[in-house]
């Protein structure tokens, strides 16, 4: 059984996704052994309370600098000896050393079809203000491989979303959640903890 480490910073929506997916068992061979977040409020930890599992707040705000933020939280997540670390609507920067600590073993979810409005200054609803100020057609969510870039790493999954005329930035967030970050964030995550996804030459390759 594979342990999982979920990151989060707000309402813990793909949270929920990956624990019906654990309890339907569309997510096998895994179980969440932590759920941490940035922000004390997040009502994603009484999501993980509810749910029977353990929620620990770490907040940049209780350390004097983000080097020590960043070791805190790094030394938290390898108490709980992950296999796999998900971050799902995670705004917290992830810094070099946890990326050098679990290498090709951080995975996030980002609400756009990567390359597109993806990068620095493009997170929650701000994605979604960019796609329809662009008048773009389709967008989506993409789950990839977290390195030291922001979005850079190597794309696992994707799901294409239709964009509308009267869409407002709400309305397709919301689009966008239901038709494709909760199918796609359970579906990634159950491939490579059953050993399915593998990186060649940058690419992720599914058995």
């Amino acid at each position: 059984m594979k342990k999982l480490a979920v990151l989060v910073s707000g309402g813990g929506t793909n949270l929920q996704a990956i624990m019906d997916a654990i309890d339907k068992k569309t997510i096998t061979n895994a179980e969440i052994s932590v759920v941490i977040s940035n922000n004390a409020n997040a009502y994603a930890l009484e999501r993980a309370k509810e749910h029977g599992i353990p929620g620990i707040c770490v907040s940049p705000k209780a350390y004097d600098t983000r080097e020590a933020f960043n070791e805190a939280l790094l030394k938290t997540i390898q108490s709980y000896e992950p296999d796999l670390v998900v971050l799902a609507g995670c705004l917290v920067v992830i810094p070099e050393i946890m990326v050098k600590a679990y290498p090709n073993k951080i995975i996030n979810i980002h609400p756009a079809l990567i390359p597109s409005f993806c990068g620095t200054g493009y997170y929650g609803l701000k994605v979604h203000e960019g796609v329809l100020k662009r008048g773009v057609k389709v967008t989506g969510a993409t789950v990839h491989f977290v390195d030291e870039g922001t979005d850079t790493g190597p794309i696992i999954l994707q799901k294409a979303v239709e964009v509308k005329q009267d869409d407002t930035p709400e309305i397709l967030q919301r689009r966008v959640m239901e038709e494709a970050e909760w199918k796609i964030m359970p579906e990634a995550i159950n491939l490579i903890v059953n050993d399915k996804v593998e990186i060649q030459d940058g690419l992720v390759k599914i058995r």
